[in-house]
């Protein structure tokens, strides 16, 4: 079964006016990896999908949804898949991949029939899916955690120690749009991406996890000079205009995928912020 939201653009004029609530009903996806049901939010930042497939008792087939007014969900898209679980299996068209706990797989526009399995029910995979638009096909490839290319940033004195792995990415696969990845906080550094930056010709998803049971992270958005923040738990993730800063904060280290859309490929293409000049 699929199940769908859909989420309109805000301007940053509107959401300095915002309240908690309304900042978490606006940017908060806190309705995934639920049991036997695949569940997606259609943005309309770059129309960007963000979602999750957890098959326990049956396998789940990826149907599509109203607002892509298409016969089958990859028909104008492309698919990047994070297994966050246990072992399981995605059947592209008829062809198995496997994947392995923080495995990728990149399927490419044009592919009629995509199926999630998990090896257990009683230790389910647990799918984490983005999909942005695409209108060339490029082939479907699996990268594994290994396979990723490692990025070490930060420092221990300033509490944001991290590896950036990036997967789904120009150099390691060929897409249109879409770009994902994987940031592992190391023991006692807590910030992520911060020196924060923004990057107006994209917009993210962060979806956050190996967050430790009675801990959270403060994630922070909003303009530079108007920032706002969201609580967040384990298996959430969080909407990033490309207005905003994406930025955050947790009460112990953590994981966090990365996935974004939009005007430019070029990972580096960022404008940062000086730490001195958040407010």
């Amino acid at each position: 079964m699929t199940k769908y939201n859909s989420r309109y653009a805000s301007s940053p004029q509107a959401v300095k006016q915002y309240d908690t609530k309304q900042l978490r009903d606006e940017f908060l996806i806190d309705n995934l990896m639920q049991e036997d049901e695949i569940v997606l939010t259609y943005s309309h930042y770059d129309r960007y999908i963000a979602g999750s497939a957890v098959p326990v008792s049956a396998p789940l087939v990826l149907e599509t949804i109203d607002p892509l007014k298409s016969t089958y969900f990859l028909e104008r898209r492309e698919l990047g898949i994070i297994n966050v679980g246990g072992s399981g299996t995605v059947i592209v068209d008829g062809t198995l991949y496997e994947l392995g706990f923080k495995d990728a797989l990149y399927i490419g526009s044009g592919n009629k029939e995509v199926i999630f399995k998990s090896e257990n029910g009683n230790n389910p995979a647990k799918f984490y899916i983005n999909s942005a638009p695409a209108h060339v096909n490029f082939p479907t490839k699996k990268v594994s955690l290994a396979e990723a290319n490692k990025l070490e940033l930060g420092t221990v004195e300033t509490a944001n120690s991290r590896t950036v792995n990036q997967m789904i990415i120009g150099g390691i696969v060929t897409t249109c749009q879409l770009q994902m990845g994987m940031t592992e906080l190391k023991t006692g550094s807590v910030w992520n991406t911060m020196p924060a930056h923004v990057h107006d010709r994209r917009m993210e998803v962060y979806f956050y996890l190996d967050i430790p049971e009675n801990q959270a992270v403060c994630h922070f958005m909003g303009e530079p000079q108007e920032t706002r923040h969201i609580w967040m738990n384990n298996h959430q993730a969080v909407i990033s205009p490309p207005w905003s800063i994406h930025s955050g904060s947790g009460t112990s280290n953590y994981t966090f995928i990365w996935g974004m859309a939009g005007e430019n490929l070029d990972y580096g293409d960022m404008d940062v912020c000086k730490i001195t000049d958040l407010r």
